[in-house]
């Protein structure tokens, strides 16, 4: 099951025993606000993000949800489709 960027953020904040009010303080913004970013209401800006991940001891990727291995992956399977063309296109 795929878990909104939200709903990553309330677990870890809960896993650390940390109330909505603590952590936007934290950030600074108003715990209103920064419940709408859990509840997936509003996207947090690139500041906010930032420190929420921070504050969470977490990285960015995991909260996005990206996996470094599969983007290597995904390059190196480019790679290979690009390589086999010029195979191709030079030797072939």
């Amino acid at each position: 099951m795929n878990r909104t960027i939200g709903e990553k953020i309330r677990d870890i904040r809960i896993d650390m025993d940390l109330s909505q009010k603590e952590v936007a303080s934290m950030i600074p913004m108003n715990q209103s606000n920064y419940s709408k970013i859990e509840r997936d209401i509003q996207e947090p800006n690139v500041y906010q993000l930032k420190r929420i991940s921070e504050i969470l001891n977490t990285s960015i990727d995991e909260i996005l949800g990206i996996n470094k291995k599969s983007l290597d992956e995904e390059k190196l399977n480019a790679f290979q489709k690009e390589f086999v063309k010029l195979c191709h296109k030079y030797f072939f």
